[in-house]
């Protein structure tokens, strides 16, 4: 299997890949991870990777050309048909719950293509035209992909064949049971960060809203009319409407968490 890590930071990979079964399995030529710089991948004089984001908010956004470019040299045209063989992995605290049934489903991949998002977070038109996955590594945020990267890396590279030496050992551990070696067509989503104040569009306890930087059209996929008009009640109104429909697409569990609550406390 092939691991390619597209980072702002490739030097953080040096300590994962160098140690335990990550190691044995590279050297065992079971496994080959290739770390790749996004900033080899932005031309402007200053290799610039992010950008204000449309609609105002926290924070900046990384911009969607570069992790085109360095996805699309190595697997080829973002329109073309992603081979079922190739998981183009999204790290995102929006995303859904990376557990062992993910894992599997990778384990059985050729190829998994990692981007790690920092900043505020990632243009949506990454997610929703290039990943195949969104993967959160659970409910708390990060600063950035790259520690999400090297768990998922782990987590799958310990159950491709030889990797432990003995088989069993990934039989009776924890989260073990069977689950089909199908992809079970994740949708993929943005970078989202901590839920953040109501005036800004954001719901307490639900995922993040979609974020989009420049440039405004990008291959034909347009920012959101409404982030562009400067009407901030819109823009917050709008926010709210997307935070909601990405937690239901996403993690129903939040949703249903927020509607217990009020029937706990009465």
């Amino acid at each position: 299997m092939r691991f390619d890590l597209i980072t702002i930071f490739p030097e953080f990979f040096t300590g994962p890949l160098d140690y335990g079964i990550v190691r044995r399995a590279r050297e065992a030529r079971l496994i080959e991870t290739h770390v790749h710089d996004l900033r080899n991948f932005a031309h402007d004089r200053h290799r610039t990777v992010d950008d204000r984001p449309f609609g105002g908010g926290e924070g900046m956004v990384m911009k969607p050309e570069p992790i085109f470019e360095a996805v699309e040299s190595l697997v080829g045209s973002a329109s073309a048909p992603a081979s079922a063989s190739t998981a183009i992995v999204l790290l995102s605290a929006s995303g859904k719950i990376f557990g062992q049934p993910v894992a599997r489903r990778f384990a059985v991949l050729e190829r998994i293509v990692l981007l790690c998002g920092r900043y505020e977070g990632v243009d949506e038109r990454v997610a929703e035209n290039l990943a195949t996955d969104e993967v959160s590594v659970g409910d708390f945020v990060l600063s950035g992909g790259e520690l999400p990267a090297a768990m998922i890396l782990d987590a799958v590279t310990r159950l491709i064949p030889g990797a432990l030496g003995n088989e069993d050992s990934t039989v009776n551990e924890s989260f073990s049971e069977p689950v089909p070696n199908v992809r079970d067509g994740f949708t993929s989503r943005g970078f989202g960060n901590e839920s953040r104040p109501e005036v800004s569009g954001a719901v307490h306890g639900i995922l993040d809203y979609p974020h989009y930087t420049r440039p405004q059209s990008f291959r034909g996929w347009d920012v959101p009319e409404i982030l562009i008009g400067g009407n901030h009640e819109e823009i917050r109104l709008w926010r709210r409407k997307k935070a909601l429909e990405k937690t239901a697409r996403n993690r129903p569990d939040l949703l249903a968490a927020r509607e217990e609550a009020p029937r706990r406390k009465s």
